[in-house]
């Protein structure tokens, strides 16, 4: 409380002594017979002298500040695109730099020459076509430049990945990340957001998870048979919002099992191969150096953004919408510990949008692995990690709903 006290002792009499050397400052304008908008010779000289000291603290500071922290901070670039990213960001550094040093340069410059002399009137220069055409064309040429190589860089990102690229989904929801690889057969299992349920997340599409999802949807805790049942009991009573509430809620869901019995109708059984040996990966990313990847991107709930800081790369998951792109590793993980003298160093995944509350938490560790040891690493997976062992181990279907298929009452619904 003492030291709080003294404080604001100090504070008030600090702005105590600045008043009265300001109105010090007027009583000796005054004494002088100068007004308080009239700016002397010898002040003039100080600010303009002032002017070119400023300049020179701006100037050491930045080549300090670049110098202490790298040249960008960023770090060396762990992706083979990653390379020619930087190259068009560092060019993008340089012609700032180099206009930054050339503008403030005739701004302190200027400021110290052209003061103001007593008998000296300012010339009036209105207008110059060839200095207007200079400054228009110039950063016009420039930008062009820029803007042609990033379409040639974003092409080259976005483009399609070789045939032997490995495909891998990532998973977007407040606030994790899930990956899902391909398996043997290099093909991720189609997915239907229609399909979400408790065990089934990624809403993959399977005979299995259609028919979990029929099954949930009629015989669940909130299904359309409980829903039927206590709307239509006389000994429960309901508030007329509640009733509406529900009602609507009926009639939602029964246009949803519609859609599903449809979809069920017209599966294909045999495409449920390629979503069975999914391997489903959570918290960490695993790849293999020297591999092109190419990515998936889903959103449960709002839009995230997939940011790979080290592999410069990013693209925004969008609900609805699969976005892609690809990349491939140089750098192991081990190898970058090294270039960054820092044992503990992990390329890591982040969510680059505000998606809400724990947004800050929302990261994934990324792993790179040599050939071998990510060979080692996938054969491991494979044993224990697909999404039929993880979600589904029983071959046989989730729900009994042969029969119901077969229901004269379920045709009727369809």
């Amino acid at each position: 409380m003492g030291s709080k006290l003294i404080a604001l002792i100090v504070i008030v009499l600090g702005v105590v002594a600045i008043a009265q050397l300001v109105r010090l400052y007027e009583l000796s304008s005054k004494l002088r017979n100068e007004g308080e908008h009239e700016t002397n010779s010898r002040d003039n000289r100080l600010n303009a002298r002032l002017m070119l000291v400023f300049m020179g603290f701006l100037f050491i500071g930045f080549i300090y500040l670049m110098l202490t922290y790298g040249w960008t901070g960023r770090g060396e670039a762990a992706s083979i695109h990653g390379r020619q990213t930087d190259s068009l960001l560092n060019l993008n550094f340089v012609i700032i730099i180099i206009v930054f040093y050339l503008t403030n340069a005739l701004l302190f410059i200027f400021s110290y020459k052209y003061i103001r002399k007593p008998g000296v009137k300012a010339f009036y220069f209105p207008h110059d076509n060839k200095l207007e055409m200079i400054w228009t064309v110039v950063p016009a040429v420039v930008l062009a430049i820029i803007i042609i190589l990033g379409l040639k860089s974003w092409n080259t990102i976005t483009d399609d990945a070789v045939k032997e690229s490995i495909n891998i989904e990532l998973f977007s929801k407040q606030f994790d990340w899930t990956a899902r690889y391909s398996g043997d057969d290099n093909t991720l299992g189609k997915f239907d957001y229609k399909l979400t349920t408790d065990n089934n997340e990624l809403a993959l599409m399977t005979t299995n998870t259609i028919d979990t999802a029929i099954f949930q949807m009629e015989n669940g805790v909130s299904g359309i048979n409980a829903l039927e049942k206590k709307i239509n009991d006389k000994k429960i009573i309901l508030v007329p919002e509640e009733r509406e509430k529900m009602i609507v809620d009926l009639e939602r869901k029964s246009r949803l099992i519609r859609i599903l019995y449809q979809m069920r109708g017209h599966h294909d059984s045999k495409v449920d191969k390629y979503a069975w040996d999914d391997i489903i990966q959570k918290d960490t990313l695993f790849l293999c150096e020297n591999k092109e990847y190419e990515f998936n991107f889903r959103a449960k709930d709002v839009i995230h953004s997939a940011y790979f800081p080290h592999f410069r790369a990013q693209m925004n998951t969008v609900p609805g919408l699969t976005t892609r792109f690809k990349f491939t590793p140089d750098i192991t993980s081990k190898d970058m510990r090294v270039k960054m003298n820092n044992p503990k160093f992990n390329y890591v995944l982040l969510c680059n949008k505000i998606c809400g509350s724990a947004h800050y938490k929302m990261k994934m560790i990324v792993v790179v692995l040599g050939k071998a040891e990510f060979k080692n690493w996938m054969d491991s997976k494979k044993k224990s990690s697909t999404f039929k062992q993880i979600y589904f181990p029983v071959s046989a279907p989730a729900a009994p709903l042969a029969e119901a298929i077969a229901d004269s009452a379920v045709v009727e619904k369809m």
